[in-house]
């Protein structure tokens, strides 16, 4: 009969048989467990001391000292004694044996248990870091990797450094993709805990307290700004009443800033990652190859910023600092009072409390010049009058931070220039079509329903016809410009459009510049885009900026008036602008022509050099001793006014750009961006003696 189980056929195997018994009977519990243990170990332990005892020449001859041998040799083997004598003697003896082989195993067992719990609990990264002077960072996103990766630069010199970071992932687990991503940390000690950031007993685990300065990584999703918030009021409680570290944070949502900037108290630096990266856009678009100069001078591989005090120039004035060092470039004055100078006015006057900003190597390679600086003042040359003609903007997609890159364009861009946005989907099209209507400016805007990722609808834009290009990433976070399901979306999708771009280009004979915006880092070396292009990668911007103002708390006023509306800011200038072109001619010489326009020159870039990386052609802070030849196409960088573009007849903007001398000093001090700056705090910096 068939579908029945019968008892006959080949019988089952003895080894699964053996384990299926041995497994029910650790089923049964402890006190079944401890019975089968003793009984197997009498099987072995009896036999074998038979064995022994008749093996050895001096064995008893009667069976009663042979019994006795036996009994000795398994209460030896066993620790429990083994003695001879009266029944009751033998049986007391055996039960104090047995009371403490009880009691030490007990121990035994205390002792393993704990000393387990506690190698797990330093496994999971649950015990308090008792360090002191170290950098804290307070959740864990991708940020995390060039954070580290900048500080352990900028510890480069330094001994004992330490950073601790606290992170919702295992310990190990942690440790080892900081490892992967970053590689050996030199002299800094990394120390990971695992924990939630917005427990405040959890955060104090890495002693924020004791910290020379804490940051708070991002987060992504809808939730990310609420988990910054609830962060910095977990840090608040936990150092309460302890001490109040320097705190640095930033926001992807310029709605939350504020709650933010509460959060983390007067003290704190909170960054708005959309105002930065929209700025940043926005002169990269008209000025190919600026994201390159702020990389350079953001990261702390290179050259960047410091601050030093030099008695030997108090009394000068700023005209003459220009030239005061030859491997350092001057940018500024911080005042005994707070707040920062970008490029003051050429007479104003160092004071014997303020310090010098400069652009140099390191906090110990600020020297003043032997003497003076060779300038060849014949070659010094000076831009002509001119009004540039009309630009064809296009903008491809569409988020939070379009509106304020075509605000930060218009004042700027020629009488007549016209932007172009092509985005797709309800939301993404009402936003950018209001943004259309307001515009009363020079900056004729128009918008066009498309898939930037579908070549037919670049075609029918005739892309090579625009000067300029800015391919905006997708808000991960909800922003306006929302994909259709199965669409690509993110930086995925910048990357193709980017194939298109380039099959454009090339049928088209025409290349315009192309700023693109991405999200992640890692795709930017996947960029099918011409070496040297300009990438904006509004994390790491912020990651870099936040290293920096945790190296240097000073260093936030600097980098709110570089960003901010109206000052001073990088920009790339023709170098025929400053000297005779295909003339060999000293660096000081170029920076002497930057001061007679009420420029600050703090290097060049050649065009020549714009595939060849890892500089692409930039060059900043060069020993003003050293020869340069420039050519029609070259590019100087200096720090200026933002350049308002002339105005046709009738129209009531500015009519010319100001490039003389100006007679009074500038505060970079923005509260809407960065607040929290402490006017009057004369601390030392890391670039004092």
């Amino acid at each position: 009969m068939t579908g029945r189980r019968t008892t006959d056929g080949p019988p089952r195997p003895a080894l699964p048989r053996t384990r299926y018994w041995f497994d029910s009977v650790i089923a049964r519990g402890t006190r079944v467990l401890i019975g089968w243990l003793t009984l197997i170990c009498l099987a072995v332990v009896v036999p074998a001391s038979v064995a022994l005892v008749w093996a050895d020449r001096r064995v008893p001859r009667t069976w009663s000292g042979q019994l006795v041998a036996v009994w000795v040799s398994v209460g030896q083997t066993l620790k429990i004694g083994g003695a001879v004598g009266s029944p009751l003697y033998v049986l007391i003896s055996v039960v104090l044996a047995l009371v403490a082989l009880l009691f030490v195993s007990t121990l035994v067992g205390l002792i393993t248990n704990g000393l387990n719990d506690r190698v797990l609990d330093l496994r999971r990264g649950r015990s308090t870091v008792l360090e002191e002077r170290h950098t804290v960072l307070l959740g864990w996103s991708e940020q995390v990797f060039p954070m580290v990766s900048e500080l352990v630069a900028a510890n480069a010199n330094r001994r004992r450094a330490v950073i601790a970071v606290l992170g919702p992932k295992d310990k190990a687990e942690m440790e080892d993709e900081i490892a992967l991503a970053v590689g050996r940390t030199g002299r800094t000690r990394l120390i990971c805990r695992s924990g939630v950031t917005t427990d405040p007993a959890v955060v104090a685990l890495v002693r924020p307290e004791a910290a020379r300065a804490v940051l708070v990584l991002t987060h992504g999703g809808e939730e990310g700004d609420a988990h910054v918030v609830k962060t910095l009021l977990a840090l608040e409680a936990a150092v309460r009443r302890r001490g109040r570290p320097e705190v640095v944070a930033a926001v992807r949502d310029g709605r939350h800033h504020r709650a933010a900037q509460l959060a983390a108290g007067p003290g704190g630096r909170v960054l708005n990652i959309e105002d930065v990266t929209a700025r940043l856009i926005a002169r990269t678009s008209r000025q190919p190859g600026l994201s390159l100069v702020h990389q350079e001078l953001l990261d702390f591989a290179g050259d960047e910023f410091y601050t030093v005090r030099e008695p030997a120039l108090t009394g000068q004035p700023f005209g003459r600092l220009l030239l005061a060092y030859a491997t350092s470039s001057v940018a500024g004055i911080v005042p005994a009072s707070g707040g920062v100078e970008l490029n003051p006015a050429q007479d104003r006057v160092l004071g014997a409390e303020d310090r010098i900003l400069l652009v140099t190597g390191d906090d110990d390679t600020a020297v003043l010049a032997d003497g003076p600086l060779p300038v060849d003042s014949e070659a010094i040359t000076e831009p002509g009058a001119s009004v540039p003609p009309p630009e064809r903007f296009l903008v491809l997609g569409w988020n939070r931070r379009a509106p304020v890159i075509i605000d930060q364009l218009e004042p700027c861009v020629p009488e007549g220039s016209e932007l172009v946005v092509m985005a797709a989907g309800e939301e993404a099209l009402r936003d950018a079509g209001r943004c259309a209507r307001s515009r009363a400016g020079r900056l004729r805007m128009t918008v066009r329903e498309g898939d930037i990722a579908d070549p037919r609808d670049l075609d029918a834009l005739d892309v090579p016809s625009f000067d300029r290009a800015v391919l905006l990433g997708y808000d991960d976070t909800g922003g306006a410009d929302r994909a259709a399901p199965g669409a690509l979306t993110g930086d995925d999708r910048s990357l193709v459009t980017l194939l298109h771009l380039r099959a454009l280009e090339e049928a088209g004979g025409r290349k315009p510049a192309v700023v693109t915006e991405m999200t992640d880092d890692r795709n930017r070396l996947l960029a099918p885009a011409r070496e040297g292009g300009d990438f904006v990668v509004g994390g790491r911007l912020i990651s870099l900026l936040m290293t920096q103002i945790a190296e240097n708390r000073h260093l936030a006023d600097v980098f709110d008036a570089l960003f901010s509306a109206g000052g001073d800011s990088l920009h790339l200038k023709p170098a025929t602008h400053y000297v005779l072109p295909e003339r060999e001619v000293t660096f000081a010489t170029v920076v002497e022509s930057g001061r007679r326009q009420g420029h600050c020159v703090l290097g060049y870039r050649l065009h020549g050099e714009a595939r060849c990386g890892p500089a692409y052609g930039v060059r900043v802070n060069p020993d003003k001793r050293d020869r340069v030849r420039f050519g029609p196409w070259d590019s100087v960088i200096v720090l200026a006014r933002e350049p308002v573009a002339p105005a046709a007849a009738g129209d009531p903007s500015p009519s010319k750009v100001r490039s003389e001398p100006r007679s009074e000093p500038r505060s970079g001090a923005l509260s809407d961006r960065l607040p929290g700056s402490r006017a009057g705090d004369g601390s030392k910096t890391a670039g004092g003696p």
